[in-house]
């Protein structure tokens, strides 16, 4: 089994509603997205590469990034979230609805089940919010 990665970006901004930590004030993150597929490879069958880069570049890009990059993630559970969203929307900025809070570990999850179905041996995707905070999600 070969295992290859590619990274994709967005910005977008947050909050962590009934978080006791400073993550319960709005706050953004430069989100760094590691995509992960793993299939079998066998050169002497002409079978030596996973997936291609730029094509997992673009799938990535085009089910992740441009849907989130600079826009308010909220949850609509939370009705201070959902305040926040109507102000933001009413001033023409981007918002994403969400049906649980943006958290790295509940994003790893969305990411990868929106992936999951374009992207034949997803493995785990893997959501950066700081250099050194992480949380990834595989099945």
């Amino acid at each position: 089994m070969t295992t290859v990665t590619k990274t994709v970006k967005f910005d977008a901004a947050h909050i962590l509603t009934n978080h006791q930590g400073l993550c319960k004030n709005l706050h953004g993150h430069t989100y760094r997205i590691d995509v992960s597929v793993s299939l079998p490879t066998d050169p002497s069958e002409g079978n030596d590469m996973v997936i291609d880069f730029k094509d997992l570049k673009a799938i990535a890009t085009e089910t992740i990034c441009r849907r989130f990059d600079h826009a308010f993630i909220y949850s609509t559970r939370s009705e201070g979230e959902r305040e926040i969203a109507e102000v933001v929307e009413k001033h023409g900025m981007r918002t994403v609805s969400l049906p649980f809070r943006s958290t790295a570990e509940n994003l790893a999850r969305h990411f990868f089940d929106s992936l999951a179905p374009k992207v034949p041996g997803l493995a785990a995707v893997k959501v950066w919010e700081t250099a050194d905070s992480s949380a990834e999600y595989r099945p």
